[in-house]
């Protein structure tokens, strides 16, 4: 079992949109705040990206810049040039945003469709702008991955149309991946200490890969090697909360999954998060979501 990659396929509600913008300096787009994460990659020439609350920050050939909360935020070829609002249906249909006599930049500009309403500690804990520079020593699988997109855009190769969108997806777990491998300090707190923790990562995979067991935290304990004590202090600095207390979040995100991707019977979704009776699960699910189950699926049916 990978946590980080359940825990992302379990964020997603639906496909990223995505699209290739070429601009000419001078240059600015004004993304608006987005209900999901929007992401940047810069393929070609530079950029700076603007915020409200922060410097701006300038942008080379292979960095990705990913916005969790969908802060709104601009790009420019530099902090004073004009500023316009990109219009993802317009400009990502056209291809080109801004053409000028100046230097040119060629970007992959999207967003990732995530439940930010009740959203997973891996995302929750992150901050407003996740930058990771192009480094050539080292997550070289995303620099490859960007790299490729670079050339496939740019050459408008036959294909490209399938091999982008895969890309687009196996991105944000590269782009989180790299991000826990920068931030990682064997002593800090926190989810890239819960993904490198031997310990607390295994009794992650258990429960990502059982979430309908009859877990206890002595059980979890057991089968990582460690006192009851010991690893219940360890889990809750990594993860931020108490392994019972996770394991609920971890069931009512499967439920929630389960009820949104398939049409199993309740009672068959509460067998497999570990409840003994539909009855149980219902109450336990209308307390977390506010609504019963059976009406949080009919909520997600398009009219």
């Amino acid at each position: 079992m990978d946590v980080l990659a359940d825990v992302v396929t379990a964020m997603k509600t639906g496909p990223a949109s995505s699209g290739r913008t070429e601009v000419r300096g001078p240059w600015g787009l004004r993304f608006e705040g987005s209900v999901g994460a929007g992401f940047h990659l810069v393929l070609q020439g530079t950029a700076w990206l603007l915020t409200p609350d922060a410097d701006p920050i300038q942008l080379g050939p292979g960095d990705a810049v990913l916005l969790p909360r969908g802060l709104e935020h601009a790009l420019a070829d530099h902090p004073d040039s004009p500023i316009t609002d990109f219009d993802p249906a317009v400009d990502f249909d056209l291809q080109t945003a801004s053409q000028g006599p100046g230097a040119r930049a060629l970007l992959l500009c999207g967003t990732y469709r995530l439940d930010r309403e009740r959203p997973h500690p891996v995302l929750s804990k992150l901050p407003d702008v996740v930058v990771v520079p192009a480094d050539p020593g080292r997550h070289r699988s995303l620099h490859t991955a960007i790299s490729i997109m670079g050339e496939e855009l740019d050459a408008q190769r036959p294909g490209a149309a399938a091999v982008v969108p895969a890309l687009v997806d196996a991105l944000l777990v590269l782009i989180l991946r790299a991000w826990f491998e920068n931030n990682d300090c064997p002593t800090d707190r926190g989810w890239a200490r819960a993904l490198t923790d031997p310990a607390v990562v295994q009794s992650l995979e258990l429960i990502h890969e059982r979430p309908g067991a009859a877990w206890t935290v002595a059980d979890l304990a057991a089968d990582v090697g460690l006192s009851r004590a010991a690893f219940a202090r360890r889990f809750t600095e990594a993860v931020g909360e108490p392994p019972l207390t996770y394991l609920f979040r971890w069931r009512m995100t499967t439920a929630a999954r389960l009820l949104r991707d398939h049409d199993r019977p309740l009672a068959t979704v509460a067998k497999e998060i570990g409840y003994t009776s539909e009855f149980a699960f219902a109450k336990a699910f209308k307390r977390d979501f506010g609504v019963p189950p059976g009406t949080y699926r009919k909520q997600l049916i398009p009219v």
